[in-house]
């Protein structure tokens, strides 16, 4: 069972108003005190992917689009930015290729199909790796992973700090979804409350109808420090990562015929990762961690 991108990206649009923006600008004390959160290492340090020569590539072109915060949006000034175009611009400046590089914003439905046309030469926007593009597309290595994560109900009696400390706690999770058929495999021992929804879940984790929720680490991130949450709730031990429920992570994708180029910005991300500089990104963007 994979995860689809796509419902976490519907909630990051639905909050896009400004949610997320003003979380990133202003989170609680509790998360400006935390310890910087390490983005896990996808990378093996000693891995040395090679280099393609890129000198004769007329130039490349990343298609995003504008409604994924903190991933794509636009800022105040109405300028392109966010986690994606920002990796987007270290890729190119790790190619040597500054000059050659263009990013252009898209309605994410239009994304698949303007790669194909040849519109573009590489999505980077959250698409979902699944078996049916891997058919037409290819994609780079994972450069970020969305784990599952426990929220708490500040104001419940829980004696521990981990996942085995919820034992005989109700713990909300949406039916039918991904997130609770990794619950029932990783924590068999607790109990599930299912609910029909994600907005159905945060309701009843804030009113204290259960103690906590388990559900994509990135939703909660946003929310427990949202205006919507009102400092009822905090993330609580984890994260929890699993390919075979969550799937293959935040990549890139390409045409397949563009093997070289594929190539070339795996061994960028190898770069990155290796440097910090992916790690920098990343703490700017999610200060509060997902991790």
């Amino acid at each position: 069972m994979r995860v689809c991108l796509s419902s976490t990206i519907a909630l990051a649009r639905r909050l896009a108003g400004g949610i997320l923006i003003a979380s990133s600008l202003a989170l609680p004390s509790a998360a400006q005190d935390a310890k910087p959160p390490n983005l896990p290492i996808l990378f093996d340090a000693r891995e040395r992917l090679p280099k393609p020569d890129l000198s004769s590539l007329v130039r490349l072109r990343f298609l995003t689009s504008i409604d994924f915060p903190p991933f794509n949006f636009l800022d105040q000034n109405n300028k392109l930015t966010g986690f994606h175009v920002e990796l987007a611009r270290k890729i190119c400046d790790e190619l040597a290729i500054a000059d050659k590089c263009q990013i252009q914003a898209l309605p994410f439905g239009e994304l698949q199909a303007a790669l194909s046309a040849s519109q573009g030469d590489a999505v980077i926007a959250g698409v979902a790796v699944t078996p049916e593009l891997r058919k037409s597309f290819s994609f780079s290595r994972p450069f970020l992973m969305l784990p599952a994560r426990f929220a708490r109900n500040l104001k419940a009696t829980i004696n521990g700090t981990t996942a085995a400390s919820l034992g005989g706690h109700p713990v909300g999770v949406v039916k039918g979804t991904a997130h609770e058929a990794m619950m029932a495999a990783f924590f068999p021992a607790l109990k599930p409350v299912p609910f029909d929804d994600k907005d159905a879940l945060l309701a009843a984790l804030k009113d204290g109808k259960v103690d906590a929720a388990f559900a994509d680490g990135l939703q909660l991130s946003f929310w427990v420090s949202s205006p919507a949450a009102e400092k009822c709730c905090a993330l609580f031990d984890g994260p929890y990562l699993s390919q075979q429920f969550l799937g293959e992570g935040m990549t890139i994708m390409l045409r397949q015929q563009d093997g070289e180029l594929t190539a070339a910005i795996n061994h960028a991300l190898a770069t990155l990762s290796r440097d910090g500089k992916l790690q920098e990104i990343y703490l700017r963007y999610f200060p509060y961690g997902l991790y």
